[in-house]
């Protein structure tokens, strides 16, 4: 009635698969990972310092060649060409050195106001000095009255500023051409214009009388900026040696005003 299925016989029994893979074997097509020596100078191509020289020698060699292999109208272009480059580099170095000189003229008339600035106060120092010798005389006048005559200490006198305003208007003042000379003025016709080349020679000699003129030019900035630094520093020393003067006088006035104030206040207590 109940029946058993017979089991299969080991024999016919399928293999278990086994989970283990074996790797794949390398072919001979794939790259490989090269490591080299840290002595391998080749490979860096950190030679000894003759690489670095002949690296340079087989790039001129090959410059050399490459001229030697041009025709002359591409030696003429060439030629040409150069001479535009370097005709630009002297035009931006002028370019700078005007925008130099420009700074400088700005920086000097600065200089000049603020030698103003220390006349003007240099001056209301000495006006505050008036005003103080008659406020004095009256705190005479008024110890006196009660019998305790008052003299104020003066250890100097105040001179005011060593220069005057003729000398400061002097040395901001200029002339046009100096003005012009400090790029603060325009400039006038540079001369006659070069005519128009009619062939690549002409076209390089033309290019090397616009470096000239830049060249010319950017000498007379040069000597431009030379007498402005000179201008500058004699400038300062002179406001220098007027502040350390300014600076006495305002120590003076400040002794004085102080000893007014107690003068007054001792007056005022009686």
């Amino acid at each position: 009635m109940f029946g058993f299925r017979k089991s299969p016989s080991p024999a016919n029994k399928p293999p278990e698969s086994d989970n283990k893979t074996t790797p794949a074997r390398r072919t001979s097509s794939e790259p490989t990972l090269v490591i080299p020596d840290d002595d391998d100078d080749d490979y860096f191509g950190r030679g000894s310092s003759s690489g670095v020289s002949s690296h340079r020698n087989n790039k001129q060699k090959k410059n050399k060649d490459d001229l030697e292999s041009m025709s002359v109208q591409e030696l003429e272009g060439y030629a040409v060409n150069r001479a535009e480059e370097t005709t630009k580099s002297v035009n931006n170095c002028l370019k700078i050195a005007e925008d130099i000189r420009e700074d400088g003229a700005r920086t000097l008339d600065t200089l000049h106001q603020q030698g103003e600035q220390i006349h003007r106060t240099h001056v209301m120092a000495a006006d505050m000095d008036r005003d103080l010798s008659k406020g004095e005389k009256l705190l005479n006048n008024l110890g006196g009255m009660f019998s305790m005559p008052w003299k104020p200490k003066k250890t100097k006198n105040i001179t005011g500023p060593l220069t005057s305003k003729d000398d400061n208007d002097r040395g901001k003042k200029s002339t046009p051409e100096q003005r012009q000379k400090l790029g603060l003025a325009p400039k006038g016709p540079k001369g006659p214009p070069h005519p128009e080349p009619t062939d690549a020679m002409q076209r390089v000699e033309m290019e090397k009388a616009k470096q000239d003129d830049g060249l010319s030019e950017l000498s007379d900035i040069l000597g431009d900026l030379k007498g402005m630094a000179i201008d500058m520093g004699s400038e300062l020393n002179r406001q220098n040696q007027a502040l350390d003067h300014l600076q006495d006088d305002v120590d003076e006035l400040n002794s004085r005003v102080k000893g007014a104030n107690q003068r007054a206040r001792h007056l005022v207590g009686k």
